[in-house]
């Protein structure tokens, strides 16, 4: 049977595992960490983190792209008027 000594240990660490997850959920649910995981992110799909290259691939597909809309954009401007 256990005395209630190892209860109040077991609860007091209970509490400091309690204590620890809420401070990494509140670490990892800050608008700081947020913004800078996603702006990392962002850099390592255009940027190769090995050799600090840019990748190129991935810019002219980004570039294609706003192009194309725009495109898009002034096509459809066009019919419209």
């Amino acid at each position: 049977m256990s005395n209630p000594s190892d209860i109040e240990r077991e609860i007091e660490e209970a509490r400091e595992r309690l204590a620890g997850t809420i401070d990494q959920l509140l670490y990892r649910s800050s608008p700081k960490t947020i913004i800078s995981r996603e702006v990392a992110q962002v850099k390592a799909h255009y940027v190769d983190a090995g050799t600090g290259q840019p990748r190129t691939d991935n810019i002219v597909k980004t570039a294609g792209a706003v192009v194309g809309v725009i495109a898009l954009f002034v096509v459809i401007r066009k019919i419209v008027r």
